[in-house]
């Protein structure tokens, strides 16, 4: 974490030596004494420069990362052993050879930012409204966190939650470094910055359509997919 502490009077003169100097100390995170100016993001998306009042919240399931390897593997499909029992809805059709698992997502929640690298933070100790401006320090990756039984792969799930709410959802997403964003940090506040990948929650339901139409139980399965690169920022 950066923590920067400012102070200042109003009839202070800071020379351009000493801002230099200060700029060169404080780096990724900076902050300087100025006239208030509308919050804005310097090379981040618009929706960036909103200020929350909480750090990022966690997701609400014990939820469990899938590996690259296996976005495109079935994730929990038992093998067909015959005449499964009469379980589930029996679709019209008598024949649904082959055998495979099935996802619906029946409802969309918010998006949950997951922090890549550590949370940048200043404080402004000056009487006036100061501009801070944070930049990443690394580079990573966010992919899909599932919870509950898939019983189809990664990549069927992704596309169904594209087609059902025409959303973009990726695999997985890089946050790089070098990013950065600039916003105001009102007197005696901390503003807190933290750059990663905002994720979908999407909750639905998968189970296995049998060769004879009828289905297994059906199992709830809540998913955060990756919607967006970005930084989340909140006050304290």
């Amino acid at each position: 974490m950066a923590l920067v502490y400012i102070s200042a009077r109003r009839t202070a003169l800071i020379s351009s030596t000493a801002l230099l100097l200060c700029a060169a100390l404080t780096a990724p995170a900076l902050a300087a004494d100025q006239t208030p100016t509308p919050s804005a993001s310097a090379s981040a998306p618009t929706d960036d420069s909103v200020i929350n009042t909480t750090p990022p919240q966690e997701p609400e399931e014990n939820v469990t990362d899938v590996p690259d390897e296996a976005v495109d593997e079935p994730q929990d499909e038992p093998p067909y052993t015959g005449k499964p029992p009469q379980t589930g809805d029996s679709p019209d059709a008598v024949d649904c050879t082959p055998a495979h698992g099935v996802y619906k997502a029946t409802s969309k929640g918010k998006q949950y930012h997951k922090g890549v690298g550590p949370t940048n933070s200043n404080y402004n100790g000056t009487s006036r409204t100061a501009r801070s401006t944070f930049t990443s320090e690394v580079t990573g990756e966010v992919g899909v966190s599932v919870t509950g039984e898939l019983e189809t792969s990664v990549t069927v799930l992704l596309a169904t939650i594209k087609d059902k709410y025409s959303v973009t959802v990726s695999a997985k997403l890089t946050a790089k470094l070098g990013n950065s964003i600039s916003v105001d940090t009102p007197s005696h506040k901390t503003t807190n910055a933290k750059y990663g990948v905002y994720r979908l929650k999407v909750t639905g339901e998968s189970y296995q359509l049998h060769q004879n139409c009828t289905t297994s139980p059906k199992h709830k399965v809540v998913s955060y997919t990756p919607f967006r690169v970005g930084w989340y920022l909140w006050e304290s």
